[in-house]
């Protein structure tokens, strides 16, 4: 089979190494284990706090009690002598006397002195007060009620670890052994065509792509709606789960510095180490809302093709619409070929691409998109007479595709993929006979 060009010779183009295979179990892998981590990590938060804390505020019966005494309890620590307030009650249940002492179910020591000794204060001993206490075992009560803000964020790392590898393992399962072209073809939808005549045309070229994966979905305008390849709702998802796991952990770590100075022992070392972390956290925060107000502009990119597969040195008339609700400095379409190449090196597995055919067809500025009314264009796309056909094997792949690239007043910009098949002539010329392009 001839062709007129090398598939990625070495040192050019861009390159990238590792097996697929081991890349997905690894991937896999992570997810699992951040997956992993995040549940058995909700599971201690769930059991530890939350639920005694919702224990506390709605199964525990209210009581009448009597303060007997009233202490600061004292811990030593590293940094000094931290402190809580202990109160002795005494109340009675079901004719049973208990004395214990307590305050609240989120009982933490402090190194404010003076604020746990201002609580003291408000209970001095004699008079009766209200308490709660557990029905199914009276002997813990509290003189306080009410959920603490700073136990509840600890869901916060679990949650985050829970997203990343949920999120990881459903991106590792939708997409395994798929390439990004098939699995663009399967979530087109639309009634099946009569594609006698696209599998002849790849007749007797076995290593062809079928025309069948992009000609599943017929057009509204032209006879094939090509299927995409752009996955940027996925990267929407993923920039959002970044967004809410990096900042999570972050802001858990965060509040730990500010209770620090908020009780009088700051820890400078904690601080200095959140604050780059915070800033990668804002960074992520922007990224990910580019992407939001991307989403929100940029509808959906239709592009149909007239006849598929194609052929080179023959020309097929082509249709784009866009939607949305922007202002666009500039739409392009681009008919682009590139190679991808995959070979080992001792123990790894190198993958290089080139990009050996960008030719624009069609090009617009400075155009309003509004809601409901979608901009249209018609337009030639001609396959250039003596270029490679499509072409996909174990280590080789020529792959054509239309571009479509919008620059947008004030929002990145998009680019979206539609692949196209091209087909070897019959006579296999590659569109050219006798030196001529066809």
């Amino acid at each position: 089979m001839a062709r007129n060009f090398r598939i990625v010779p070495k040192k050019r183009g861009n390159r990238s190494t590792g097996s697929k295979w081991w890349g997905r179990v690894i991937e896999a892998s992570l997810s699992a284990a951040a997956l992993a981590v995040g549940c058995v990590g909700l599971v201690i938060v769930l059991n530890r706090v939350v639920v005694p804390e919702w224990r506390t505020n709605h199964q525990f019966v209210e009581h009448r009690c009597t303060v007997l005494d009233a202490r600061l309890g004292e811990q030593k620590t590293e940094d000094g002598t931290l402190c809580r307030p202990e109160i002795r009650i005494q109340y009675t249940v079901d004719g049973q006397k208990y004395v214990v002492w307590t305050y609240s179910k989120s009982w933490q020591y402090s190194s404010n002195r003076a604020v746990e000794q201002a609580i003291l204060e408000r209970y001095p001993l004699g008079p009766e007060y209200v308490c709660w206490y557990d029905p199914a075992d009276p002997s813990v009560a509290v003189l306080v009620r009410g959920y603490s803000l700073w136990f509840w964020l600890t869901l916060a790392m679990p949650a985050s670890f829970i997203l990343i590898g949920g999120g990881g393992l459903l991106h590792v399962v939708m997409t395994w052994g798929k390439s990004a072209e098939r699995r663009a073809a399967q979530a087109q939808r639309g009634s099946p065509l009569d594609l006698l005549d696209a599998e002849r045309a790849g007749a007797g070229f076995p290593c062809v792509p079928a025309p069948a994966s992009v000609t599943n979905s017929p057009g509204t305008t032209l006879s094939y709606r090509l299927p995409v390849v752009a996955a940027s709702g996925w990267k929407l998802f993923a920039a959002m789960v970044a967004c809410l796991g990096w900042n999570g952990i972050v802001a858990l770590f965060a509040c730990v510095a500010i209770s620090g100075f908020l009780e009088g022992r700051p820890d400078w070392v904690l601080t200095l180490c959140v604050i780059p972390f915070a800033g990668v956290g804002v960074a992520i925060i922007v990224y990910a809302f580019r992407y939001l107000l991307l989403a929100s502009a940029v509808g959906p990119t239709l592009v149909e093709v007239s006849e598929q597969p194609l052929y080179p040195g023959k020309r097929c008339e082509a249709f784009v619409s866009q939607t949305g609700r922007m202002r666009v400095n500039s739409l392009d379409v681009l008919l682009v070929c590139d190679e991808d190449a995959t070979f080992h090196q001792g123990t790894n597995t190198r993958r290089e691409s080139l990009r050996v055919v960008e030719q624009a067809v069609y090009h617009r500025v400075e155009f309003d998109l509004r809601h409901g009314v979608p901009f249209e264009a018609r337009f030639p796309v001609e396959i250039p007479a003596g270029t490679m056909h499509s072409f996909k094997s174990d280590h080789n792949e020529i792959r054509w595709k239309i571009l479509v690239k919008g620059e947008i007043a004030g929002r990145p910009s998009f680019v979206r993929s539609f692949p196209v098949i091209v087909c070897p002539a019959a006579n296999g010329s590659n569109g050219k006979v006798n030196g001529q392009a066809s």
